[in-house]
């Protein structure tokens, strides 16, 4: 019987977007069980609390098929990846990568947490050219500033930042 691969795909999802989505249904293709990590990080100063992240997460894959839903979790963690990585018996961490800007510290990152558990191998996945550009921090200003972000972000994740910038 073969063993069971289980990936963490770890973030602040705040909110998550369509590129993390597209990072979502391609980790499905390499392990058997995704677990989506939104991490406590209040340093951050995130716009969505943890539970709301939490939520927008699970409601964006509502719409996957039930196969895969059966196959993803949703578990915040606070502290150091590695460790939770361990927690959920992951041998994957998989990161979504945009430009070469990214690939400095998250090179970094996967070096550290090899040294800490080399048993843990970290996956790069390069974003589609259609969602290179897109991250949540820019998808918060440009909701903020009163912009359409309805091309970044599912529906319902559009409709959660119209209301909490007072948008109609």
């Amino acid at each position: 019987m073969a063993v069971e691969r289980t990936g963490v795909y770890p973030g602040t999802f705040d909110p998550i977007t369509s590129g993390h989505m597209e990072v979502v249904r391609r980790s499905l293709r390499l392990v058997d069980r995704l677990v989506i990590g939104p991490h406590i990080n209040v340093g951050k100063g995130p716009l969505f609390s943890l539970e709301e992240r939490i939520d927008i997460i699970k409601e964006d894959i509502a719409d996957f098929p039930q196969a895969d839903r059966d196959r993803i979790t949703v578990v915040p963690f606070e502290g150091l990846l590695i460790h939770f990585a361990r927690d959920v018996q992951a041998s994957v961490i998989i990161r979504g990568l945009r430009a070469v800007s990214d690939f400095e510290y998250e090179i970094q990152m996967a070096n550290m947490n090899a040294r800490m558990e080399p048993a843990i191998e970290t996956i790069f996945l390069m974003a589609s050219d259609r969602h290179q550009f897109i991250a949540s921090s820019l998808v918060k200003d440009i909701a903020r500033l009163g912009g359409d972000t309805s091309q970044f972000v599912s529906k319902k994740v559009f409709e959660r930042l119209k209301a909490k910038f007072g948008k109609k």
